[in-house]
Formats: C-alpha cells, sequence, structure tokens
C-alpha cells in the first residue's frame, strides 16, 4: 500500500468513525451532552473517582470537569463528595439514575447501531465483522 492510500484510508476511516458516532449520538435519548454522557459512562465503568483523575480519563481541563459534574449532581445523575485523604480534592460516583441513564443511551445507540448494520448487505455485515480487531486493536496503546 502506498504512502498516498494509507493517507486515503485514514482520512475516511477518521470521517466515517466520527460521522457514525456523532450520526448515533444525535439517534439517542436527550438529555445531558456527550461530554457528560461520557463522564457519566467512565463513572458507571470505574466507580469513584477523583475529580482531577475523571478529567484525565475523559482527556479534558479539570475546570471542564468540574462544571459537568455539577450538572450531572444538579440533574441526580452523580453524588459528589470531598476526599477523606485529601480535603482539597473531590471524589464523584455515579448514581443509580445516573447508571439507568448511561445503560439507556447505550441501549438506544445499540438499538439504532443494529438497524443500520441490518440495512448493509451481508458480505458488508461480515466485512465490518471481519475488520472488528483490526479496530479494537487501535483502541489499545499497543497498537
Amino acid at each position: 500500500m502506498t504512502l498516498t492510500s494509507v493517507q486515503d484510508v485514514s482520512g475516511r476511516l477518521y470521517l466515517a468513525v466520527g460521522r457514525l458516532s456523532r450520526s448515533l449520538r444525535q439517534a439517542g435519548v436527550p438529555g445531558p451532552g456527550h461530554g457528560a454522557i461520557s463522564a457519566l459512562a467512565t463513572l458507571v465503568h470505574s466507580g469513584q473517582l477523583r475529580l482531577g483523575d475523571l478529567a484525565a480519563k475523559e482527556g479534558v481541563a479539570a475546570a471542564t470537569m468540574s462544571r459537568i459534574i455539577a450538572t450531572l449532581v444538579e440533574s441526580g445523575y452523580v453524588t459528589r463528595e470531598s476526599d477523606p485523604v485529601d480535603r482539597r480534592a473531590w471524589l464523584a460516583r455515579a448514581t443509580e439514575e445516573g447508571e439507568r441513564l448511561v445503560s439507556g443511551v447505550r441501549s438506544t445507540r445499540v438499538q439504532e447501531l443494529n438497524r443500520r448494520l441490518d440495512r448493509l448487505a451481508p458480505e458488508d455485515r461480515e466485512a465490518l465483522t471481519a475488520a472488528l480487531p483490526a479496530l479494537e486493536a487501535l483502541l489499545s496503546d499497543e497498537a
């Protein structure tokens, strides 16, 4: 494969993944935005985290994460308490309502993706299935 064709594949893949992700987010239920849902999903998956650690996981500034968490606390999706080890820091944890929201959003988006996959030709679905290990490898630090 030439450098030009590798760059073309990279560009097309970047656009396709980004557009698909945005389209699936828009198909979701109304409520918190993508950044808030992402932070909430991280809390659901990881459990209680310090705001600084959550900001690092999400790749945003601590001030941005503080605003996101304040909105989620106000909506009842997250609880925030002072860190007993370091009283200057805050710990955030998803509430049961927050866990239900993440589950519902995932379910809605997965159902929409299933509908789209069903519209593909069988050979296109097989090609996507075959490509999954390579796509998943792109997510790891080892890729």
